[in-house]
């Protein structure tokens, strides 16, 4: 089955539209009520002259023929209408990361051509340092959230501009090689865009399978037919700007199910998240490792919640620890913990299952559909047993590419025996039984509470101060991230040891959150004969630091 996200949806409502789609604090929206809300939103757009330059079949696949809508929104409904409205109007959305500084947003909203933006109104003031720079950049959108910042010149306000607009079906048709992009940090430390088929993240990540039998639906009946079964209502805990978040939303969707949204949304409140399951009944959520849920269950062993309806935990993003696990699975014995795996260039690719009375482990996993692992050198596909180290690797349903990089498309999504895979880079093994092991990504990539950060990026910031000689950046554990920035500096000689400045200098040139937790100085810094850090070396000395 070929699938479009818009069209999906229009045909699930047409089912099952009086059912609540979307409830965010007093608003509790029907799936026609959305609908409606998605069609005025893609008319705007169409309106302003957004529309598909090029067809799919005249392009490469690190190319794109549709304009680009840019979502900078915590979470609420009009992030999840934003994205609906975009594909309704054939355009295609992308997330922003609202951590960015104005350096960091203006390269992205720069890579990624954007035509229009859709933004909270607290972050007008760094849309009004930036959209001078963006020549392209022709629709502001502004939702209103009590910040005070007023509406930017120029700028429509989002309600307003919903109201003045048509609510009639968008004249257009949209199609299943529309695109679907997620940013991601890559490898090198800059934002790529991935460009999937709509039609394909469906299956990969979006719903497109059967919870039944984990296989694709065959047709739209089949879809409307687990549609109107029994709805669950999830709450997905990070935000939608990451992948797993909008990933569990686009599931409910797809399956007539509805998506709740806690009251807070400018950082995760452990507190808040309980009060929402209790008072909602929620059955599923999504977190992103230990980061997500030391605070839940640190908030539930000192509170009173009715948790009972919770029966699924899904975790994706990044590990959670067996012990954090234990803790959970105690706290709610009715539940089952789910590690996801997978990644903006695969999507789901392997799962593993934990359940109360069981030994809790992290770094298992049983494959999906279209997973695999690949040798070393990329020559075959391994099979169970074969003790050799590979990576990680999808085929069928993958990506197109990385918009605007044909290098790097080639690179990640090689053909191997005439078969096109993603391989995003992780390490991986098969045990004799078909168990996946997975050693993690093989790079200097830092994950700290889901977020990916790159120790180049880090390293040029701090770079930046005067008086830094050298710096090379590394992670150590971490009981509350996972893992944790640690940058090891050699200063100039005569410069004083100032770890403040060197962060103020920092936070000019990349957003806080990728900021060292600390910082150590040394005399010297190892590096390689031809000039190349040693990330082993920086890695040692920042865990004897802690």
């Amino acid at each position: 089955m070929e699938a479009n996200l818009a069209a999906n949806f229009d045909a699930i409502t047409e089912e099952v539209g009086d059912r609540e789609c979307i409830v965010f604090r007093d608003r509790r929206l029907t799936f026609r009520q959305v609908q409606d809300r998605v069609r005025r939103l893609a008319n705007v757009l169409l309106d302003h002259g957004f529309e598909v330059r090029t067809e799919r079949e005249h392009l490469q696949g690190w190319e794109s023929g549709q304009d680009h809508l840019g979502l900078y929104l915590h979470n609420g409904n009009e992030y999840l209408e934003g994205m609906l409205g975009a594909y309704a109007a054939r355009v295609a959305p992308f997330n922003v990361n609202y951590r960015y500084v104005a350096e960091e947003l203006e390269y992205l909203l720069t890579d990624s051509g954007a035509r229009g933006l859709l933004y909270h109104e607290c972050f007008a003031p760094l849309v009004a340092e930036v959209r001078t720079k963006l020549p392209k950049l022709d629709l502001l959108l502004q939702v209103a959230d009590g910040s005070g910042h007023g509406l930017l010149e120029g700028a429509f306000d989002y309600e307003d501009a919903l109201a003045a607009s048509s609510a009639a079906a968008p004249p257009v048709d949209p199609s299943p090689d529309d695109l679907y992009i997620l940013y991601t940090g890559g490898t090198t430390g800059m934002p790529k865009g991935v460009l999937w088929r709509q039609s394909d993240i469906w299956v990969a990540a979006l719903g497109g399978r059967s919870f039944e039998t984990g296989l694709e639906f065959g047709s739209l009946d089949e879809v409307l037919e687990a549609a109107k079964a029994d709805p669950v209502m999830g709450l997905p805990a990070p935000p939608f700007m990451h992948g797993a978040a909008h990933w569990m939303a686009f599931n409910s969707f797809n399956s007539g199910g509805t998506t709740v949204i806690p009251n807070v949304t400018t950082t995760f409140d452990a507190d808040d998240f309980w009060a929402t399951v209790e008072r909602e009944g929620v059955q599923s959520t999504i977190i992103v490792g230990d980061a997500f849920a030391r605070p839940l269950v640190e908030s539930l062993e000192k509170g009173s919640y009715d948790t009972s309806s919770m029966f699924l935990i899904v975790n994706g993003g990044a590990p959670m620890s067996p012990g954090l696990k234990a803790r959970v699975l105690e706290l709610l014995p009715h539940a089952i913990v789910v590690d996801g795996l997978g990644s903006s260039e695969t999507g789901t690719q392997a799962r593993q299952m934990n359940v109360a009375g069981g030994e809790p482990t992290t770094g298992d996993f049983a494959l999906t559909p279209g997973a695999c692992v690949l040798s070393e050198d990329l020559d075959e596909v391994l099979h169970p047993g074969d003790e050799r180290m590979g990576w990680l690797a999808q085929e069928g349903r993958v990506p197109l590419g990385y918009l605007g990089d044909e290098a790097k498309t080639a690179e990640t999504f090689p053909v191997v025996g005439g078969v096109r895979y993603s391989v995003p880079g992780d390490r991986a093994q098969l045990r004799e039984d078909g168990t996946l092991v997975l050693h993690g990504r093989d790079s200097v990539t830092i994950n700290s509470g889901g977020e990916k950060i790159f120790a180049e990026e880090v390293e040029l910031a701090i770079s930046a101060h005067p008086d830094v000689y050298d710096v090379v950046v590394a992670s150590r554990p971490s009981d509350r991230w996972g893992q944790e920035v640690v940058a090891v500096v050699r200063l100039k000689e005569g410069a004083t040891e100032d770890q403040a400045a060197l962060l103020t200098e920092a936070e000019k040139h990349v957003a806080r959150y990728k900021l060292p937790k600390a910082v150590v100085f040394k005399e010297e810094i190892v590096r390689s004969p031809a000039g190349k850090a040693d990330y082993r070396w920086a890695k040692q000395v920042a865990a004897e630091e802690s």
